[in-house]
Order: C-alpha cells, then structure tokens, then sequence
C-alpha cells in the first residue's frame, strides 16, 4: 500500500489573491434602480450623481446604468447643459 508522505515542518497555506473591485460599492451609484421614464433633464440632482466634479459622465461600469439607460442619462446630460443647468465643465 502507498503511503502518503507527511511534510516536516509547519503547513504552509497558500492563499489566493482576490481581485480587488475597482469602484466599492460606495463609490458606485446605483442607477439601476432608476426607470427610463425617471430620467429626465430636470432632475438635476440625479444628473449631479451620475456626473464627475469635472463633469464627465461615468462609465457604465461605474454608474451601474444598462445601455439604453446610459444614452437616456447622456442624452438628458446634453440637454441639461444646454439650459445652463448643469456646467459644461467646473
């Protein structure tokens, strides 16, 4: 019968290396839980949080929008700019 052989010594235990998550949770808005028919151009505040200090929209991966969500938000972005609501850059 084959035995097994035993280490000497301490065990050694390997651990995995996790990936880090880029945005955390507090970092991320969820606008997931945002409607289509809630984005509008109006709702400034909505627009502020899925906006950078310099303006810029976030990502996707960032926001947690879903495509057709994401262009809504660019497109009522644009429109809020334009009606001097939003800044084009701060």
């Amino acid at each position: 019968m084959a035995r097994r052989m035993q280490r000497s010594g301490p065990r050694i235990d390997r651990k995995r290396k996790r990936k880090t998550r880029r945005f955390g949770d507090s970092a991320r808005f969820r606008g997931g839980r945002l409607k289509l028919e809630e984005i509008d151009y109006k709702d400034v505040a909505t627009l502020q949080r899925l906006t950078s200090a310099q303006g810029k929209l976030f990502s996707r991966k960032r926001s947690g929008l879903n495509a057709p969500a994401q262009r809504l938000v660019s497109l009522a972005v644009k429109r809020a700019r334009f009606m001097a609501l939003l800044p084009y850059v701060s």
